[in-house]
């Protein structure tokens, strides 16, 4: 098996970029994916439109879920690799997809037969519900095709293989080009599928790019090796990944509902407010990127540090991660400020009003990018030693117990009226980045020892392999 990286010696600064940009690349190739889906779906009209965005929360609450447990597995996976454990690696990537199997086929069921309610409850009528409907069915069958994709990448990330994940979303992202058009608007022999067929689209490129990275791990030549032999349950060692991974899972979702509520807010005040609140969350969305990226990369090396025992190392990992998010998201933040009147004339222009609203919204948000860097630095650190629920706790607090309430109160009970929509953003970046630093100060993340936590586990494993003769 190749040794991609030595993220346990050497230059900090290197390893974390050498995982970072990788990371950074692949999640804007997602976002251009996403793009691409609502480009050809607006081909089909606003009813078309209206049924993806009508499903996009339950998808992304899908998202969430998948994403977060198939964290968890690398986390352990990243503890392992520090430690050179090779068996536990192995072990702990087949319990992963064995638990991700089992998730995805009850969602699937659960889903498939649920989705006319959820559109019901959520307001769908006409063309727009059974366009929606539709959508959401073919995506709960295919269900374990996009989470077979969230295994394989989180496993890779673990090892700290992050370039050939990376091709692998830029193929996929390929293919989706052509896919989505033929699907969605038909050509020569295959019909028009309309929506139906953008969910097509997502789930065979998706589950392509899944097959291809569950073909690499049980070859064994990528870091990990998944043997038929060991295909049965752990059950012990799944719920440990569930627990660890559910917190990660709830933390994504808050977010997600957070500024569905966010949006209720900004509605009450109009079409401006709405206009500016849509063009400023795009531009936190895409700061949010190199952001996750150094928040992934931070939570690899801290756990691969940790399985080595290597605890310096991984306290100074987080802090250069620390001045190297803060650094490249100030800078991203000042140039957003110098450029923000152009960039919102660049999405409405003409509209002045919307415009001079926007402007104020975008220059509020960029004074504070370092500190939503260190934040999310610091909770892929907590994540790395295997602190799920403080990463999920302090991001909840951060948007639940700060900036929903700030922005309810500075709108609805000061002179600020909408402004205080804006400056909510702001405040309680400042405050959570202070908030998430004070724990970390406290040293407490450094105390948790996954591997030692499942030890009993690894007893079991070695004694049952033995038995079968596979060591």
């Amino acid at each position: 098996m190749t040794d991609y990286n030595k993220l346990t010696e050497g230059p900090i600064i290197k390893s974390l970029l050498t995982l970072a940009v990788p990371i950074i690349l692949a999640n804007i190739l997602q976002t251009a994916y996403q793009l691409t889906d609502t480009f050809w779906v607006g081909r089909l009209g606003a009813e078309a439109v209206a049924a993806i965005s009508l499903s996009f929360p339950i998808i992304f609450l899908l998202v969430s879920l998948g994403g977060g447990l198939a964290m968890a597995g690398a986390i352990l996976v990243a503890q392992y690799k520090g430690k050179n454990d090779q068996r536990m690696t192995n072990h702990v990537s087949t319990q992963t997809m064995l638990m991700m199997f089992f998730v995805s086929i009850f969602l699937s069921v659960f889903g498939y037969f649920l989705a006319p309610m959820i559109m019901r409850l959520m307001g769908a009528e006409g063309t727009v519900f059974t366009d929606a409907v539709s959508y959401l069915r073919v995506l709960f069958m295919g269900l374990f095709f996009l989470f077979s994709f969230f295994i394989y990448q989180s496993l890779m990330r673990g090892i700290g293989n992050v370039k050939v994940p990376f091709y692998l979303v830029l193929s996929t992202v390929t293919l989706n080009l052509f896919l989505d058009p033929l699907f969605i608007l038909g050509f020569g022999i295959i019909p028009p599928m309309g929506v139906t067929g953008a969910a097509i689209a997502t789930i065979f490129t998706q589950g392509l790019a899944g097959a291809i990275g569950l073909g690499m791990l049980f070859s064994g030549k990528y870091g990990i090796q998944i043997k038929i032999k060991e295909l049965k349950p752990d059950y012990k060692l799944i719920k440990k990944i569930f627990n660890l991974g559910f917190p990660a899972s709830v933390e994504q979702s808050g977010r997600a509902l957070g500024m569905t509520f966010m949006a209720f807010l900004v509605a009450s005040f109009g079409t401006v407010s709405i206009a500016a609140f849509g063009i400023g969350i795009r531009i936190l969305s895409f700061v949010i990127i190199p952001a996750l990226g150094f928040a992934v990369a931070t939570s690899t090396l801290v756990g691969q540090n940790i399985g080595a025992n290597k605890m310096e190392r991984a306290e100074k990992v987080v802090k250069v991660s620390l001045v190297l998010g803060f650094v490249a998201l100030t800078l991203a933040g000042l140039i957003f400020f110098l450029l923000a009147k152009p960039i919102a004339a660049f999405f409405i222009p003409g509209d002045l009003a919307v415009v001079q609203v926007t402007t104020l919204f975008i220059k509020l948000q960029a004074f504070t990018f370092g500190f939503i860097g260190i934040q999310m630095v610091l909770n892929g650190a907590f994540r790395g030693a295997g602190n799920t629920v403080i990463s999920m706790v302090l991001s909840l607090i951060s948007l639940w117990l700060l900036r929903v309430p700030l922005a309810y109160f500075l709108s609805y009970y000061t002179s600020l009226a909408e402004k205080g929509l804006w400056w909510a953003f702001p405040i309680a970046n400042v405050i959570g980045a202070m908030l998430t630093v004070a724990w970390f100060a406290k040293g407490t993340w450094k105390k948790k020892r996954l591997t030692e936590e499942i030890k009993i586990v690894e007893k079991t494993v070695e004694e049952s392999m033995i038995e079968e003769g596979v060591i």
